[in-house]
């Protein structure tokens, strides 16, 4: 390896901006190593946050990173760019044609060069060849597809305004981003009902399916049953055990061969890593595009190649199943390759990633709140709701500000944040 390794990290996310953070503060600053961060995005968004940007009910200026800014502020390189593609033997990373948003093509296609390289691209809703739906329905996946569907939102609630009609939704994936889409939804056109139409939220007609038996299937049973409480009592049509074959493009077709209509289509089922990841020479990789990886987070049979987060699976010793695609594994294991990093590059031995299970939340806006807290902890798996669940969840954003920029300056964007809320409006009308 070179005296100054050129560490490159793809993948903006929750797992890969926390690693450059760490690693350019740890490296980069004092030349030990060039950290170089490649995302198609020039800002991050906390992902668990996306629901919140996609129904407008949070100021998506104040919530955003900004990358080229914070990678001048804690000493690594940001390259925009969208990644298509691996050169192992000559060790280097393949980005896409950068295009503006009118088709112009900014920078043509071309490769980056490293010596370590951690991919972190995350991960998107699956949908399962189901025709129609790429075409028809909104994702929920990233900032610019949250901002799309926000658009969309306030033309469909404008015209439920003016003609007095119906604003129908639909939403497949009962997981935890189409749960806590629905009740934000809920929340705004409540919050919207105040700025002069008393009757919108009346007007809301949603619809969720699950194929599972039951909601948010990868939390505990108890959770799951409270959550699906919660939002028939909101109002909301709820239908586990319910196969969605077609998107059309005014509504769903149904396994029993029914019909859903909706102005609004959500698809936010599954999980599937980047098509791209399925096609790199000598890798392996699962049907969700995945890439498996030893407990070290290095992928089989390359030592210069880690993959962390949803874009990888790993199924620790003694377990059934590998770890859940989730924003409390992805930050775990960035800590991880944080802090032993490092140290391997001086040729020091690199651990096992081991997982604490912290629990798990779900927040359905301002209605309600429902999680476990884990293994670990005060009330070792408890069984939690109300304010503190909700306090609870609200300190997970907080933990992560905290973790990319320091205490004093997560107070300062906390504060901001609330004096902003009590002289702005306190959902997007423009």
């Amino acid at each position: 390896m070179p005296q100054i390794p050129r560490i490159v990290i793809v993948g903006g996310g929750i797992a890969g901006l926390l690693l450059a953070t760490r690693l350019g503060d740890q490296l980069g600053r004092s030349g030990r190593a060039q950290v170089t961060l490649i995302d198609k995005s020039q800002t991050h968004i906390w992902k668990p946050m996306l629901h919140t940007i996609a129904a407008g009910t949070r100021d998506i200026g104040q919530q955003q990173v900004i990358y080229l800014a914070h990678a001048s502020e804690h000493g690594f390189n940001y390259q925009p760019g969208e990644m298509q593609g691996l050169d192992r033997d000559a060790r280097v990373v393949q980005l896409a044609e950068l295009r503006a948003p009118s088709g112009e093509v900014v920078i043509g296609p071309r490769t980056v060069e490293y010596d370590v390289l951690i991919l972190a691209l995350g991960s998107r809703a699956n949908d399962f060849g189901t025709p129609g739906v790429h075409e028809h329905c909104h994702f929920i996946d990233s900032q610019a597809q949250a901002e799309i569907f926000n658009q969309a939102l306030r033309i469909r609630s404008f015209q439920s305004v003016v003609t007095n009609s119906p604003l129908r939704v639909s939403i497949v994936g009962a997981g935890a981003t189409g749960v806590e889409l629905a009740a934000e939804l809920s929340r705004l056109l409540e919050v919207a009902a105040s700025y002069g139409d008393p009757d919108i939220r009346s007007r809301l007609s949603l619809t969720l399916y699950e194929s599972a038996p039951r909601i948010l299937a990868a939390f505990p049973p108890e959770v799951s049953a409270s959550s699906e409480a919660q939002l028939r009592d909101i109002g909301f049509t709820v239908q586990t055990g319910t196969r969605v074959v077609a998107a059309d493009p005014d509504g769903f077709r149904l396994g029993d061969d029914s019909k859903q209509v909706a102005d609004l289509m959500v698809w936010a089922a599954g999980v599937k890593a980047p098509d791209f990841l399925a096609n790199i020479e000598g890798m392996a990789s699962n049907r969700s595009n995945q890439i498996p990886v030893r407990p070290s987070l290095q992928v089989l049979d390359d030592d210069a190649v880690f993959a962390l987060g949803d874009c990888s699976t790993l199924t620790l010793a003694g377990q059934e199943r590998p770890l859940a695609p989730t924003a409390q594994v992805a930050t775990q294991q960035a800590q991880h390759l944080a802090k032993y990093l490092p140290r391997w590059l001086d040729g020091g031995a690199l651990p096992d990633f081991a997982f604490r299970d912290f629990g798990a939340l779900v927040s359905l806006s301002d209605y309600n709140a429902f999680g476990t807290l884990g293994r670990f902890g005060f009330f070792r798996g408890g069984f939690i709701k109300g304010r503190f669940a909700q306090l609870s969840h609200a300190m997970l954003y907080r933990q992560h500000q905290q973790a990319l920029h320091g205490f004093g300056k997560a107070m300062a964007l906390w504060t901001a944040e609330r004096i902003n809320g009590l002289v702005l409006p306190r959902i997007r009308l423009s």
